[in-house]
């Protein structure tokens, strides 16, 4: 294939997936939007909008869906997946008999495998051999204004420039920029690490700390972020991008954040599956939180912010210990 792929199936209906297929399809390309459970694709038909996630944002008319993966697989010619990272394997392994080596693999996914803190590029590597134009979609992004056309940016890191500009030019119109990377590490390692850092900010507002602590934790969690992506071989530039400073700020601040309000919720003494449960959306950080952590110490990497919210999670340590941990911590510096 060569130019703008122009038949683009986007593989999953939440909030995220069901907004970009939004954004490709107000760009006039042909785009499908595939869901799981054909009750609610029907729904979406019958309502023309997504009831469950955006249900006040109509879909362009353009906008096809399916609950046919075989069929919705082998009509396109680049895959979109925003599948959660913990189905991400399982869904690869759905679809690998049906994929071909001229299809691009495009993934606005984020988070670490569970259990093996794999990145998602390695697992599609694994998955998917024969598929080597793959790129991933990163960046400071809130679903409901992607699909209201708000302005946003993203990254697009791919294999190949040439892939990279292809998908960032399918993604670039109206209030919607996407800029070109070659740094698939970086971008993904930004994209999966903010979602424990917010889990923190939440924390931290939760128990009434303000603004001051606010940003002391975005900046000390960047410098965590930075020094894990110097040794897996990120880039500093993308760390200090969209992908990764810009991700990082938005989900530390915004209280659209699933993660941030995780924290939040923690802070107050609820339980992590409470929380999960008054969110009623998954919640990234909470498993990356753990991976993240076995890769700070597989790597010998000062992570303590990282390691603290692995240790409320996990260990159910007291979200004012943990914060008080921090801040008992030997100066040193910056």
């Amino acid at each position: 294939m060569s130019g703008l792929s122009r038949t683009i199936a986007v593989f999953g209906a939440g909030s995220w997936g069901t907004a970009l297929a939004i954004q490709i399809a107000r760009a006039g390309l042909a785009v499908t939007l595939w869901g799981r459970n054909p009750e609610h694709i029907q729904q979406m038909q019958q309502q023309g909008c997504n009831p469950f996630y955006l249900p006040d944002l109509p879909f362009p008319p353009s906008l096809q869906l399916s609950a046919d993966l075989e069929a919705t697989v082998k009509q396109a010619e680049t895959l979109l997946l925003v599948i959660p990272s913990h189905g991400f394997r399982d869904f690869l392994q759905s679809i690998k008999k049906l994929v071909t080596p001229e299809q691009h693999i495009v993934w606005a996914s984020k988070g670490l495998e569970e259990g093996t803190g794999l990145f998602l590029h390695q697992i599609i590597a694994e998955e998917l051999p024969q598929c080597s134009s793959t790129a991933v979609v990163s960046g400071p992004t809130f679903a409901r204004e992607v699909a209201q056309d708000l302005p946003t940016a993203v990254t697009v890191a791919a294999s190949s420039k040439a892939l990279a500009r292809e998908v960032a030019a399918f993604l670039h119109h109206g209030h919607f920029r996407a800029y070109s990377s070659n740094d698939i590490i970086g971008v993904e390692l930004g994209g999966a690490l903010k979602n424990v850092l917010a889990i923190a900010a939440g924390i931290t507002d939760g128990l009434g700390f303000g603004a001051n602590t606010r940003a002391a934790l975005i900046t000390r969690g960047l410098a965590e972020l930075m020094r894990l992506g110097s040794v897996l071989g990120a880039q500093k530039e993308t760390l200090m991008g969209l992908s990764g400073l810009g991700d990082l700020v938005l989900t530390c601040t915004d209280n659209q954040s699933r993660n941030r309000q995780m924290g939040l919720r923690l802070a107050q003494g609820m339980s992590v599956e409470q929380a999960r449960e008054e969110i009623g959306q998954a919640v990234e950080g909470v498993k990356t939180a753990r991976e993240g952590w076995r890769l700070s110490q597989q790597h010998q990497v000062d992570m303590p912010i990282v390691e603290q919210v692995y240790r409320v999670i996990y260990e159910e340590k007291s979200p004012k210990v943990a914060v008080q941990d921090l801040l008992s911590r030997q100066a040193r510096d910056e």
